[in-house]
């Protein structure tokens, strides 16, 4: 398969559009309705929405903030920002006010887009601290709030079309000064320590990813994909975005993880890039049928021109791929990071293995340091954080990004991501034990929604366990006892007891010092609103210990029983 090379994701973009202008770009449903733009459309709107931005004052090199939801104004404006040579910063719209205001601050954005009122009224509210913020955009029409000029996307779009030549010449012009070192975006890492670093990823390095992702997944123009993940995620952004954009794949836009499902069965899409935890929810549909229907169950859910599931941003319990497999689900896992422009390795579609991340992409190099830390370069590489070089420097070293996770390379040169090296518990005799991989192994269990292990400087490892709260009743009615109904711990003896001796059975599979002793059940999920969660559903550990730090300690009085 021949992949054009391209001098920026503009040039990119425009010579899609007008390859392929009269067929459908962006699929999206408008009142329960599927509506579509074509690519010519898809480029018309994008060249507006520059010119109107230039013409509203935003100036090269300027960041301009995103605050939305996904829908398709999101990836119009997108392109738009780049085209006016500006740098987007997209921003989860779960974000409080008081997140949204250090990510314009420190990203210095002088322009912020919002999907409608209720994000405005975050950024309204926080505006005293914005001193530099100098124009918000709405994609839904809205009030206007004081101190700051507020104008809808159409009337920025049509300040764009009114500028005639002058303003779309100028649109040309920032282009063609654009190359492959040009800021392409700052994503901020959600972090599950510390304050969130802006990653500076540029043209080339999406240029690079797009190409890798749509050679390995042997995309093309026929092909559709669905589109869930949020846009400042940058898998969703990478993959979903710039890659269908390259190879000119139309994509299905689903509002949220809550439709996403519904919408794959009807459209029957060809692609899917997804994260475990979605993933699971449909594996235990499939699992609840006998063995024999489970390859029907699958084609129900998913449709039956699926070409790949992709799975990744948290690994994959394996007993949940290799069922998905057996199924005839065609699920593949990779690797990646917002630093790495999402991607570092991929299953292929021959010579997969279950329970790895896959090879490394073409042109990209993978090696294992000393202390097993996996260690990457080539032009996917970040060119650094925001503002931050001492915290650029501490991670590429000599070329290569020091990623944090730890991991093996087997003989064929597949790799596996073995725990987070900060995360590591070393026991108080010394053992090093890589939560990751027990917490895995917790979560394979159909009742179990999430587990978070506990046990560093401690005589043995202990863990939060979050049940499956649809499967909660259940639980307690096979323990001889009722769900409880309010707190956030449980402390029935029988159900703690139910849940330990699955706990138990699990722990068979490891080693002595690395089982799970004794469990502390939750009668809540671990949530984003309490900050135990980051934006991307990862754990925020230190933040889940404070919160039941007593119920922890109690675990190790008396020692083991």
């Amino acid at each position: 398969m021949s992949i054009p090379n391209f001098s920026s994701l503009c040039a990119m973009h425009r010579a899609t559009c007008e390859r392929l202008g009269p067929l459908p770009a962006l699929r999206f449903r408008v009142a329960g309705m599927w509506r579509h733009i074509t690519w010519a459309e898809y480029r018309r709107e994008a060249d507006c929405g520059a010119a109107g931005l230039a013409e509203l004052g935003v100036q090269p090199g300027d960041r301009v903030a995103v605050l939305s939801e996904n829908r398709f104004e999101f990836l119009v404006s997108d392109h738009a920002i780049l085209s006016a040579g500006a740098v987007p910063v997209p921003i989860y719209p779960s974000s409080s006010p008081s997140q949204i205001q250090y990510l314009i601050d420190h990203s210095g954005a002088r322009a912020v887009i919002v999907s409608g009122a209720a994000q405005l009224a975050k950024v309204a509210s926080v505006l005293s601290s914005l001193p530099d913020l100098r124009l918000i955009v709405t994609f839904d029409p809205v009030d206007t709030v004081p101190g700051v000029p507020v104008h809808s996307w159409d009337a920025v779009r049509m300040a764009g079309f009114h500028g005639g030549d002058r303003a779309m010449n100028e649109v040309r012009r920032r282009e063609s000064a654009l190359n492959e070192d040009s800021f392409a975006t700052i994503i901020y890492t959600s972090g599950t320590t510390g304050v969130p670093k802006g990653v500076v990823l540029t043209h080339g390095g999406f240029l690079f990813t797009t190409a890798s992702v749509a050679q390995v997944l042997n995309f093309n123009s026929t092909h559709i994909m669905a589109s869930w993940l949020p846009y400042g995620h940058v898998f969703a952004r990478c993959v979903d975005h710039y890659t269908t954009t390259r190879m000119g794949m139309t994509l299905a836009l689903a509002e949220s993880a809550l439709t996403v499902m519904d919408i794959v069965a009807e459209i029957q899409p060809h692609y899917l890039t997804s994260v475990p935890r979605l993933i699971e929810k449909a594996w235990l549909q499939i699992a609840a049928v006998p063995v024999e229907e489970r390859a029907r169950e699958a084609v129900k859910i998913f449709g039956s021109r699926l070409n790949f599931l992709t799975s990744g941003g948290a690994p994959l319990p394996r007993a949940v791929g290799q069922g998905l497999c057996d199924a005839g689900v065609p699920i593949r896992e990779g690797y990646g990071m917002t630093e790495t422009s999402s991607i570092v390795s991929f299953n292929p579609r021959d010579g997969w293995k279950i329970g790895t991340v896959g090879l490394a992409v073409p042109g990209i190099e993978i090696r294992i340091a000393p202390d097993g830390e996996v260690l990457t370069k080539g032009p996917h590489l970040m060119q650094g954080y925001w503002r931050n070089p001492e915290a650029t420097a501490e991670t590429i070293v000599d070329g290569w990004l020091h990623t944090g996770d730890l991991g093996k390379i087997d003989g064929d040169g597949h790799l596996q991501i073995t725990g987070r090296k900060k995360d590591l518990i070393i026991t108080s005799s010394g053992k090093n034990i890589s939560p990751a991989g027990l917490e895995a192994l917790l979560l394979s269990d159909p009742f179990v929604e999430q587990a978070v292990t506990y046990g560093d400087g401690r005589h043995f490892v202990t863990a939060l366990l979050v049940p499956n709260m649809a499967r909660l009743t259940e639980a307690a009615h096979a323990a001889g006892t009722e769900p409880p109904t309010e707190g956030d711990v449980i402390n029935d003896p029988r159900l703690v007891t139910w849940f330990q001796k699955r706990v138990d059975n699990i722990m068979n599979a490891v080693s002595q010092p690395e089982r799970v002793k004794k469990i502390v059940l939750l009668n809540r999920p671990l949530s984003l609103d309490r900050e135990e969660l980051t934006t991307t559903s990862k754990v925020r550990r230190a933040a889940v210990f404070k919160h039941f730090q007593k119920e922890l300690e109690a675990l190790y009085e008396g020692g083991m029983s």
